[in-house]
């Protein structure tokens, strides 16, 4: 496709309001109670919190170091020795209480993701309903994942054994900026509900909704010291709450997951990490266009390609590749860019001037190496210190930083394909692997090129939200996007230590001493071995 045709490009319509100066229902006094719930000795500097609509301040938390990290690690290890023995009917409560509470009051804290992390009302919706989401499985799920089951015994009819399920202890979060509440919170409700404590280090830039969503679950009933935050730089206080915790989950970049899970290994503590993505679409030649191109905008752009799970890869089949990106470039250009606490907008602000500039590096990089941009490329100060028009790129090539880097923005590459093999080649050839989209009209085909994608999670006919909102399923990273999964089983057995229990009640399982009885005994265990080889189920 030749750019010209489609370059001018206004970035979308003006936005609908600014932010600046408009805090909805969000007032110093809140942000100051909510900061109060930092686990803080006292005596340091606090750390401001910016607006990123406009580059105001908008409140500020503790600057933790290590002491507080310990403090706070203590009081949820006390608490977490009382929260271990609580019945399962008692926690359910207090989580589908809080799933309740989440929904109702969901007007209040879509303005503070908004005003923390810039997204757009809709996307911040996202994190709204994920929450209630998880919190409702696992509140009625947790019972049945962790108890405990029966197990084929060493010896039929003589040994009972049992698999159990017991709390690691304390469960530390790191958790970054660009969810501020689905990934603060949603990883610890199954930590919460398998009996642990947690200590939470939320991002720096965005803490105010993690703190909110630690408020109301105290408001839910939850014990007050058993969830314990703390607030300041990862470099600083990283590595205090991986000594002072039993478990680590991390949810960020490669390059620092990499130390996580070095520093982790040393304290032989087991580790989740979700980390980066470049993640493919591919759109075969049988697609439903209007439906495939609506979900590559969704899939590039919500809350600004922020996202672990952003589609920066689109290959389309040569057939209908002039079409379909000739449709996506008009969509792209009419979505609405702004700052409003409503959901007139479709696309926000990036969160941060670091993630600004990374976006626009790769953006020029790839043009002064012969890329086309089709639409978008460019920043857009008219609406705020941080906003980014949403951007399709063309003639990507391998040496771009953009073609093998997470940009983590409103940035994707379109690419031609000509059969399913090549499709399926050229979407595994990355060091990430954490989500990808099929889109065919024929499922029995979608579902056999998603088995041979290398990636975590695979939707089929929907960019990301299908796999991401189905919670009974594990969801997680291969290759270089990371270890471990969150939600379904695993996302809650992770935070426990199986243990077995065996009764025995015939005699001692061990050869007897003295030659003759050594010899009967190996005589008639091989016996058994041979017999229970023949009979089914025994194995």
């Amino acid at each position: 496709m030749e750019s010209e045709s489609v370059r001018p490009s206004a970035g979308g319509r003006p936005a609908a309001a600014k932010a600046s100066g408009a805090r909805g229902r969000i007032d110093q006094g809140m942000l100051d109670r909510l900061s109060s719930r930092v686990t803080s000795l006292g005596g340091r500097d606090a750390i401001p919190v910016y607006l990123p609509f406009s580059g105001e301040v908008l409140g500020h938390v503790p600057r933790c170091n290590a002491e507080d990290v310990r403090e706070a690690a203590r009081r949820a290890g006390e608490a977490q020795r009382i929260w271990s023995h609580t019945r399962p009917a008692h926690r359910r409560r207090i989580f589908l209480r809080f799933h309740d509470r989440v929904l109702s009051r969901q007007d209040e804290i879509l303005d503070l993701i908004q005003l923390e992390s810039g997204k757009a009302r809709r996307h911040a919706f996202e994190e709204v309903m994920d929450t209630a989401i998880v919190s409702r499985y696992y509140a009625n799920s947790a019972e049945e994942h962790l108890k405990a089951r029966k197990r084929r015994g060493a010896i039929p009819g003589m040994t009972t054994t049992w698999e159990t399920f017991q709390p690691k202890g304390v469960v530390g979060f790191i958790s970054p900026w660009n969810y501020p509440l689905i990934l603060s919170i949603t990883d610890a409700i199954p930590a919460l509900l398998a009996g642990n404590g947690v200590v939470l280090k939320p991002d720096h830039e965005t803490p105010f909704s993690a703190l909110w969503a630690v408020e109301l679950l105290v408001d839910s009933g939850l014990p007050p010291s058993l969830f314990q935050v703390v607030t300041g730089q990862g470099s600083e206080i990283g590595p205090a709450l991986i000594e002072s915790v039993d478990f680590i989950s991390f949810t960020g970049s490669t390059e620092t997951g990499r130390k996580i899970a070095r520093d982790a290994g040393e304290k032989l503590i087991d580790c989740s990490l979700e980390l980066g993505g470049k993640n493919a679409m591919i759109v075969l030649a049988d697609a439903d266009l209007e439906k495939a191109v609506a979900g590559a905008v969704q899939g590039c752009f919500t809350s600004g390609g922020q996202s672990c799970i952003s589609i920066e890869r689109l290959y389309v089949h040569s057939k209908i590749y002039e079409t379909f990106v000739h449709r996506f470039v008009e969509k792209t250009r009419a979505l609405r860019l702004g700052s409003a606490l409503d959901y007139g907008v479709d696309m926000g602000s990036l969160t941060s001037s670091r993630q600004l500039h990374a976006v626009e590096a790769h953006v020029e990089e790839a043009v002064a190496k012969g890329a086309s941009v089709l639409a978008g490329g460019r920043s857009r100060p008219d609406l705020g210190p941080y906003f980014y028009e949403p951007t399709i790129l063309e003639n990507v090539q391998g040496e771009m930083r953009v073609f093998r880097d997470e940009t983590f923005g409103p940035v994707v590459s379109v690419y031609r394909f000509r059969s399913d093999d090549e499709a399926v080649e050229r979407a595994n050839d990355s060091r990430y692997g954490l989500s990808a989209s099929v889109w065919t009209r024929d499922h029995a085909k979608g579902r056999a090129i998603a088995e041979q994608v290398r990636a975590g999670t695979v939707n089929i006919n929907e960019p990301y939200a299908a796999a991401w909102g189905s919670v009974d399923s594990p969801m997680g990273g291969i290759k270089d996007s990371g270890i471990g999964r969150r939600h379904g089983r695993e996302g809650i057995r992770k935070y426990t230590e199986s243990k077995t229990i065996a009764h025995e009640r015939g005699p001692l399982l061990a050869a007897p001493q003295g030659a003759t009885a050594g010899r009967r005994y190996s005589q008639l265990m091989t016996g058994l071995l041979q017999a229970w080889r023949r009979i089914p189920g025994i194995g």
